[in-house]
């Protein structure tokens, strides 16, 4: 049976009714990417009953990339876009360059970085299962390994000491708060890629103190956090002994917290 095509204006006020802030903007990318009108219409319905635009999509726009997202899988912010200009102004890249990165869900990050680093080494990490796979098809094209496992602990031996560039953005929303995140996140993402533990630091913590072992002499580990969680990351950095450092994007409202080892 034929479906009646939606019109532009109909998704507009279907989007708007759902409470989408910028349904204009949804609805744009959601005419663009339905193939026929059964689809649109199937991607409406997805949209409008909670599902993040980007997983009715299947892809979201990261750095300049189109990033694969599948279902089930952490949505990479704008913001963390911040994180990754950080690291870039961080990488030496009159040398080989070895990246890895840690809790990576759809390998946007390092995407982001190899694409920008040509020749360079991607290694990346996730305990989710349907994060890794994710991973694998997105950074393929860059010769990157994903590995599934609990932060360093999947990662080649080899490694140990020749991390120029670690990249690691950790769940850091305190367990008690999660339920408070918009139901865009906590419905539809994993609860590890967004508990950080009671103040939200704890997995940031474990990654500061067993970076030096990885970082190359001169190697950054930088993770991303919030405004009030400053002071207890770039304590984190220090019990670590790494060389602690703060830098902050208004514009995309982003802080990220490096730390270097000397």
């Amino acid at each position: 049976m034929s479906v009646e095509p939606l019109s532009p204006s109909t998704v507009v006020t279907r989007l708007r009714a759902a409470g989408c802030v910028f349904a204009e903007d949804e609805a744009e990318l959601l005419l663009a990417t339905a193939r026929r009108p059964a689809e649109l219409a199937a991607m409406v319905e997805r949209r409008i009953s909670g599902l993040p635009l980007e997983h009715v999509l299947g892809w979201a726009e990261f750095h300049g990339l189109r990033v694969a997202v599948d279902p089930g899988v952490f949505v990479p912010r704008r913001r963390t876009e911040f994180l990754v200009q950080q690291a870039l102004a961080a990488a030496d890249a009159s040398g080989p360059v070895v990246l890895v990165d840690l809790c990576c869900g759809s390998g946007a990050l390092g995407a982001a970085l190899a694409s920008a680093l040509p020749g360079s080494e991607l290694h990346a990490a996730d305990i989710e299962p349907a994060a890794v796979r994710c991973a694998r098809r997105n950074l393929a094209a860059f010769g990157g390994h994903v590995y599934e496992g609990d932060l360093f602990a999947p990662l080649p031996a080899e490694l140990r000491g020749r991390v120029s560039i670690l990249t690691a953005n950790v769940p850091y929303v305190p367990s008690g708060e999660v339920g408070l995140l918009p139901p865009e996140a906590r419905d539809h993402e994993p609860l590890v890629a967004l508990d950080g533990g009671a103040d939200g630091l704890d997995i940031m913590r474990r990654v500061a103190l067993a970076a030096p072992r990885w970082l190359a002499p001169g190697g950054t580990l930088l993770v991303e956090t919030s405004e009030r969680q400053v002071p207890g990351a770039l304590a984190a950095m220090a019990a670590g002994g790494l060389r602690a450092r703060l830098v902050t994007s208004d514009e995309l409202y982003a802080t990220v917290v490096t730390g270097v080892r000397e």
